[in-house]
């Protein structure tokens, strides 16, 4: 109750007797403002005050304590639950849920309406437990699944609290849930005490529709469609007289609102060709039906919500205040009511999903960067809970997009680029440290930030832990009275060329504590400085020397074209260990690997996102794979694995197989029993499904376990920051691999030129060999500039490639410095002997031209 209590706002009177101002202060956020009257809405959190309420509220909360014998049904299971009864204002039982207020911009008036309201009707028990949880480690807001010990009693206390406290983490898509089943909200011991209400009689089909619009086309009166389309969206009752599919229908599907969607899309495409005063009619009945209560059947409001957040009218900016108040309501609903939204948006068309988060990732553009003219907009500071409720109902269309497999939209459609250009790193700390901010940010909602932003947070975390740790190291000189030394600022690793895995290892052996500095390496007996270039090289060849078939460690699948980790375990751990921190310096010092890891690599690496302290009580890297991933490893076994499941004969019979499996490495092929006597199991079409998921969790887990855990906690021995938990194992892939994808265009238009001009025909000529060249000799051209063949995270504009001339010797071959992406490039006389000394140049590259 406190929590829900401090979403009310306090106020005391000033002592200066001439003024007749009042000072508020926001129970949720502790912001305080001035106002003459003593109802004020928080510019930050979107609260209200009001001396009413909060009695209201007292003594709402005191009849609570009459009635705590009865059953709060945030804690009741499918397939009923019990209400939650009040006694309002003293008269006797009453069913109350919390109704979102509205700020009525279209009015220009403050619009207010009581923090609460009356509502007969139960909820739809969440599918998982979805419980609020504060994880101070992660600062996310999680599902979880039932079995988690988290109880509803959490979310009951926390509803009703700050929207922009945390995220919501995806549904567990591995949930058991019948789809197809009903659930009736209302128990019948009170479905006789209060009877269903009766709803309006609508009757309109698609036909009907169109031909009221062709009719208002044809005779240019649109009086018709004018009413038809007031009348409609009214109200929430309305909404569902005449879109919901059955009336008298009580019961709520998981898998279908039971809405005539094809009837709402087609009034709602139809809008943009119908005159103004038609939408303005349709959105003065958005605000009267989120402003005003009305009895409803069941998780009506809830198919009404569903249905009007993708009116399409939300595109422009002046319906944002009515938008953001519609995304307000939707966002305070219970956790039954998201779980409900979460599943039918994870049924909708994918242009339609696309449609809706490109228009809400708009809506947070435009008030995170407001432009010149506003069109009528309240000032940012008026309206700071704008944000965090668009964030917040963003997470649930994430929710509902990786709940389907594949998913319905890329998970880079809810990217807002514009973020790139905020100040990350407050975004970052204020996400770090909540219990001294408690702000909005966006790292709580981390898939609203692009691979560039979380780079970008990555790079300068990393920059601010090297410089403590630098700082740290010159600091204990001076202590003990040394002179300082530069060395002390990195983590210099001294390797000879002809002991480059056993220098490797004892160098990162011996020097665990300098991790986290700037790495600089040295070849024994040359006399190359380390500007970034020695470095990137000291990668490439360490990691195609650990992964040749001599050492054994990684199985090459040449069809799925990746590597993975060997089930024999011939490796020593140490190595494993190596591999990790290698992955885990690429990404601290911002350097792009030749790794080619499946995904299931980086799903298993974030699991958990952070190393627990005793790893022998928490196992590291288990995960529950599908199918899809197992395909990534080993496409061939998954196919046949599919066609065992789809297998409709006898499968003891016709394949004859028990649960013990034959995997082939290097030639020699080692036997595994997938559960204990599995040798004289038979493979039944019952107990097939068993048989795939320990085939896919031998190979993905158990008999890599011991590998992987060293590989594990190598990375995470350099990557401690809490960055990692901002994310996806895809988004690990691209910051540790770069992208695949190379754009020769792209770097044409960020390059620099010293000594030329981009306008001369010899660059013309470069470019257009460099274009003509195959994808691998284009790779191997951009391991010569730059030291990897990857493009960097963000592609080839976030490089920075200079081509320099020099009027030296043309017969001699171009070089490079990898430290600066710079290509020397003599001033040869024909288009034939630039492609010859360039291919001679980059086909023997390792250890020539790097500097």
């Amino acid at each position: 109750m406190d929590d829900h209590n401090n979403h009310l706002m306090s106020t005391h009177h000033l002592p200066h007797p001439s003024s007749p101002r009042e000072t508020l202060i926001c129970r949720s956020c502790r912001i305080s403002l001035e106002s003459e009257r003593p109802r004020a809405m928080c510019p930050f959190c979107g609260a209200f005050y009001s001396e009413n309420a909060e009695n209201d509220y007292n003594m709402r909360s005191r009849s609570l304590q009459i009635d705590e014998g009865l059953e709060s049904n945030d804690n009741l299971r499918l397939p009923r639950i019990r209400p939650n009864l009040f006694r309002f204002n003293g008269f006797g039982p009453f069913l109350t849920d919390s109704i979102g207020l509205i700020h009525s911009y279209l009015a220009s008036l403050l619009v207010r309406s009581p923090e609460s309201e009356s509502n007969i009707y139960l909820h739809l028990p969440p599918i998982t437990r979805a419980t609020i949880v504060d994880d101070h480690s992660a600062m996310r807001r999680s599902f979880i699944h039932p079995e988690s010990p988290s109880t509803f009693d959490h979310l009951h206390r926390h509803r009703g609290s700050s929207i922009s406290s945390s995220t919501v983490k995806s549904i567990n898509d591995s949930e058991s849930v019948d789809d197809n089943k009903s659930y009736s909200d209302l128990p019948r011991e009170y479905s006789s005490m209060y009877p269903s209400p009766d709803y309006p009689k609508r009757y309109l089909n698609l036909d009907q529709f169109r031909s009221l619009v062709h009719e208002a086309h044809e005779e240019g009166d649109y009086t018709k469609l004018h009413d038809l389309y007031k009348t409609s969206f009214s109200s929430f009752v309305e909404i569902n007289a005449l879109f919901k599919k059955s009336q008298s229908d009580e019961e709520v599907k998981l898998h279908d609102p039971e809405l005539q969607m094809n009837l709402v899309y087609a009034m709602f495409d139809e809008l943009d060709n119908l005159p103004s005063f038609i939408v303005k009619s349709v959105l003065k009945g958005v605000v009267n039906s989120i402003n005003n209560y009305q009895r409803l059947k069941p998780k009506d409001e809830t198919r009404a919500i569903y249905m009007i957040v993708q009116l399409p009218t939300f595109s422009f900016q002046f319906s944002y205040p009515v938008f953001a108040h519609l995304l307000k309501k939707t966002v305070n609903l219970q956790g039954g009511d998201h779980q409900l939204l979460v599943h039918w948006f994870s049924r909708s068309e994918p242009e339609k999903l696309r449609k809706l988060v490109k228009r809400v990732l708009q809506f947070i553009t435009i008030r995170e960067f407001p432009p010149s003219n506003g069109q009528g907009l309240p000032a940012p500071g008026k309206c700071r809970w704008w944000i965090p409720c668009a964030a917040r109902f963003l997470d649930l269309l994430n929710s509902a997009n990786n709940k389907v497999t594949p998913n319905l939209i890329p998970y880079t459609e809810f990217y807002n680029s514009a973020l790139d250009h905020i100040n990350l790193m407050s975004e970052f700390n204020r996400w770090q440290n909540p219990s001294k901010h408690n702000k909005f940010s966006y790292c709580q909602y981390p898939f609203l930030l692009s691979i560039v932003a979380k780079k970008t947070i990555l790079q300068r975390d990393s920059e601010q832990q090297m410089i403590i740790n630098a700082r740290k190291s010159l600091l204990n000189r001076a202590i003990y009275q040394q002179a300082p030394d530069m060395d002390v600022f990195f983590l210099n690793l001294n390797i000879r060329r002809s002991s480059l895995v056993s220098d490797s290892l004892h160098e990162i052996a011996r020097k665990q504590i300098d991790l986290k500095k700037k790495l600089k390496v040295t070849f024994v007996g040359e006399p190359g400085l380390d500007m970034g270039g020695l470095t990137k090289e000291w990668f490439l060849l360490l990691i195609r020397q650990i992964f040749s078939e001599d050492y054994g460690m990684f199985v090459y699948h040449s069809k799925a074209r990746c590597y993975w980790f060997s089930t024999a375990s011939n490796g020593n751990l140490k190595e494993y260990n190596l591999i990790g921190v290698l992955m885990g310096l690429g990404v601290y010092n911002s350097i792009i690997l030749d790794l080619h890891f499946p995904q299931a690599c980086y799903k298993k690496l974030l699991n958990p996102p952070v190393a627990p302290k005793d790893v022998c009580k928490n196992k590291v890297g288990v995960c529950k794979f599908t199918l899809d991933h197992f395909a990534e490893v080993m496409p061939d076994v998954a196919v046949g694995l599919k066609e065992l499941l789809a297998y409709e004969g006898n499968v003891e019979e016709d394949f004859c197989m028990t649960f013990q499996v034959s995997v082939e490495e290097f030639g020699q092929v080692q036997t595994h029993v997938l559960k204990p006597g599995g040798e004289d199991i038979p493979v039944t079409n019952r107990n097939r499904e068993e048989y795939v998921q320990l085939y896919m969790d031998l190979i993905l887990n158990k008999a890599i376990y011991q590998p992987f855990e060293a590989f594990y906690l190598g990375f995470h021995s350099v990557c401690t920051s809490n960055t990692i938990l901002l994310l996806r194992p895809e988004e690990v892939e691209v910051l540790v691999c770069g992208s695949p994808t190379i754009d020769m265009d792209e770097l044409r238009k960020v390059t620099i030129y010293d000594g030329f001009h981009e306008d001369e025909p010899i660059i013309k000529e470069f470019w257009s060999i460099i274009k003509s060249f195959s994808l691998e000799l284009q790779r191997q051209f951009l391991r010569f500039v730059s030291g990897s063949d990857r493009v960097p995270v963000g592609g080839m504009s976030e490089m920075i490639f200079k081509i320099s001339a020099t009027d030296y010797n043309t017969d001699m071959l171009p070089t490079s410095h990898t430290c600066f992406n710079q290509l020397v490039l003599p001033r040869y006389k024909d288009k034939s002997t630039i492609r010859e000394k360039l291919v001679i140049a980059i086909s023997n590259a390792e250890g020539f031209g790097l500097e």
